[in-house]
Parts: structure tokens; sequence; C-alpha cells
């Protein structure tokens, strides 16, 4: 390891431990959500527009997570050695390209070869938004910075939709991309103008598949990184699944209109930043693990109780979006704390370990949202059955991992 340039500070705005470089990192972990929540409402009318099927339109989302997970492989490794912004200014250079592909789109296999694309861009922001918080802090600080990101974050989910729904019924679903692209390029100008360089040291290892796939098998024999990584990747998976089923079961079977939808979809990610607060005032008292299993019983509770609810059938959308907020709750507590737990051990490669939780947090979801999309073409209550499933394996990991994790902190 060789020591870095140090950063030019004067030049740039941002610094650690401000609420502008927390809502910066935010927008650029946001990028990549608000990329697939804001054209959620309009999925059904892209799949009628397009000539497609739902499970064709659906595919626009696991396209999106596949190329969101193969993306994370080169970013983070890539930025160990030259830089965080660099690689992120490309990163972001790409997204905005494949958003403007997206809009001109013919077809739906166009639209989802750009949404391909775009996941390989935005891709590069979450990665390098992680490995910044390491750069900058550590432990319990790195997870209430990683659950302060996700209450700011959270704010795009919650009116990505709403927005989307309301600019869909006007414009049409196009314009919804319109509205992304621009949203990249003000997010791309604050980054270039204004957010400094937090690499210290940089990996003099030469960059190459065989480098990059040691360094991940290095990272994968850390029990307790395995650990996190797992239990961040099925929390993220059932997340996932709301997401891409969500339009289909609320305007599909209970027969929500696109805004409605929009407002319902905001009230989980309402439980969502819920869950971030209440870690950032419990984190410093109980720890990272202590939150973390506070996080995994709201998980296996909303999803097992929108397994019953669904089962018994009471006709209204609540059945599905009251315990989905539980089960955002859940998020909100357990994947800043699990990001900030796997990334701990290695300040020297956190853009490789934020790459690798990536890609299997990602790759996992997107598995997830393609059997989830020809499951419910038989029943809405496969994702039901999704949730309540991934919900119970977050559990019990936890359980399962209680000795091995104490022996790791002792």
């Amino acid at each position: 390891m060789t020591p870095a340039t140090p950063p030019a500070r004067s030049r740039f705005r941002l610094s650690a431990d401000t609420l502008a470089m927390t809502a910066t990192l935010a927008m650029l972990t946001s990028l990549g959500p608000l990329s697939t929540d804001m054209y959620l409402p309009a999925l059904p009318a892209i799949a009628e527009g397009l000539g497609t099927t739902i499970a064709g339109a659906q595919l626009t989302l696991s396209a999106f997570l596949l190329g969101f997970a193969l993306g994370q492989f080169l970013y983070g490794p890539l930025s160990d050695r030259i830089g965080r912004r660099p690689v992120l200014g490309f990163g972001l250079g790409l997204f905005l390209v494949a958003t403007l592909a997206c809009i001109v789109a013919p077809n739906i296999e166009t639209l989802t070869l750009a949404r391909f694309v775009q996941a390989l861009g935005a891709s590069a922001p979450i990665v390098l938004a992680r490995a910044i918080v390491r750069d900058l802090y550590e432990g319990p600080r790195a997870g209430r910075e990683l659950s302060r990101m996700g209450t700011i974050m959270g704010l795009v989910p919650a009116i990505a939709p709403v927005l989307g729904g309301v600019i869909h019924v006007a414009f049409g679903w196009r314009a919804v991309f319109v509205a992304i692209l621009i949203a990249g390029i003000a997010l791309t100008f604050v980054v270039l103008r204004h957010l400094p360089e937090t690499l210290r040291s940089r990996e003099t290892t030469p960059l190459s598949v065989k480098a990059i796939l040691t360094g991940f098998a290095q990272l994968l024999r850390h029990p307790t990184y395995r650990v996190y990584v797992g239990l961040s990747a099925l929390t993220y998976s059932g997340l996932f699944a709301f997401i891409s089923g969500s339009s289909f079961v609320l305007q599909g079977v209970y027969g929500l209109s696109e805004l409605a939808y929009g407002f319902s979809f905001g009230f989980v990610v309402i439980g969502f930043i819920a869950g971030t607060l209440i870690a950032q005032r419990i984190v410093g008292l109980r720890g990272l693990d202590g939150t973390i299993g506070i996080g995994v019983l709201c998980l296996a509770g909303g999803g097992m109780g929108m397994l019953v609810l669904s089962a018994i059938g009471t006709g209204s959308a609540l059945e599905v979006v009251l315990p989905m907020a539980l089960y955002g709750i859940g998020v909100g507590l357990t994947m800043p704390q699990c990001m900030a737990s796997a990334l701990t051990p290695f300040p020297e490669r956190a853009g490789a370990a934020s790459s690798l939780l990536g890609i299997i947090q990602m790759g996992l979801a997107a598995f997830v949202g393609i059997g989830l999309g020809a499951a419910l073409i038989h029943a809405h209550i496969a994702m039901a059955v999704v949730l309540a499933g991934l919900g119970l394996m977050a559990l019990a990991l936890f359980v399962a991992t209680r000795a091995a994790r104490r022996e790791e902190a002792a």
C-alpha cells in the first residue's frame, strides 16, 4: 500500500461529519432505487405500450438488478487502486447515457438492455458511497452514518412512486425516464464539483480478474463477513420482492390506481425511514448486533403477518401494506448495521468489500425477482410466501451464528 495524495480540500465544500456530505452520499445510494421506484407505477402501461406480458415488463427490473450486481465486480477493486472520484465519474456518465436510451427505447428488448446498462452505471455510486463511509468512519459511527443516509435515502422511494405516477398520468411513461435523467445530471454536477477524494492509501497489487477473484475469496474466508453479507442479501431480497411484485399485486389484484399505489408504496417507505431513525438512536447503546437482532425480528414478523393476512383474504390492500411497513422497519434496522459490520474489518479494502457485498445482495435479489415474476402469474400470494420465507431465513441465520459473531468480537 502506498500513501495517496492528500485531497485538496480547499477546492471542495463537502467534508466528513457534515449534513452536506451525508446528503450527497445518500443521494448516491438513492440513484439505483430512484431508477426503479419512479417507474414502478408505469410498469403495466409499459407492458401494454411495448406489447409484452407482465413477466416481460418485470424482466426490466430483474435485468437492472443483474446489471447492478455485475457492475459492482470491478468498481470497488478499481477504486481501491485509482481513487473513488474517477471511478464514480465514469459510472455516473454511463448511467446518463443508458437513461437516454431508456427514453427512446422502441421495444421491450431495447428497454431491457438499456436498463441493464443503466444499472452498470448506477452500481458505481452505491459501491463507492459505502466505501467512502468506511474511509471516513468506523464501527458504530459508520453504522450511524449509514442509518442517517438511509433516512435521507428513504425519502426518495417515498416520493418517487408518487411523482412517477403523476408524471406517467400527465405525460406518459417515457417522461418518467426524462425526470430520472435530469436527477442524474444534477447529482453528477454536485459530485464532480464538490466531492473530495477520500481514499487515504491505495492498493498496489496489479488489477486483473484473477486478482479481484482472489481478493473476493479472501473476504469470503472471513466468517463474520459471510454472515453479515448473508443477512444483508436476505433482507434486501425481501424488499426487492415487494418492489418487483407490488405494482402488479396492488394495482392488478386490489385495483389501486397509479397514485393510490404510489401512496401505498410511500407508506411502506415510512416504515423503512422509521427503522433508520430508531437505529440511529439505539445503535450507540445496543451496538451493531443488538440493532440487527431487533431488525430481523421485524423482518420475520412482517413476512409472516403478510402471509397470514393474504391467506385469510380480507380483500383490502392493507393486508399487504401494513405488514410490509413492519418489514420496512426491519430493513431500516438491519441493512445499514450489516453493511457497517461487514466493512469494518477491511479499512484497506473497503471498495472490494463493498463490491462483493453488493454483488451477492443484488444477485440474490435478481433471482428472487425472476422467480416471483413467474409465480405471480399463478397466485398473488406468492409475494407473501417469498417475504415470509426470507424473513424467517434472516432470523434463523442471525440466531444460528450468534456464537461465531461473539467469538469474532472477542
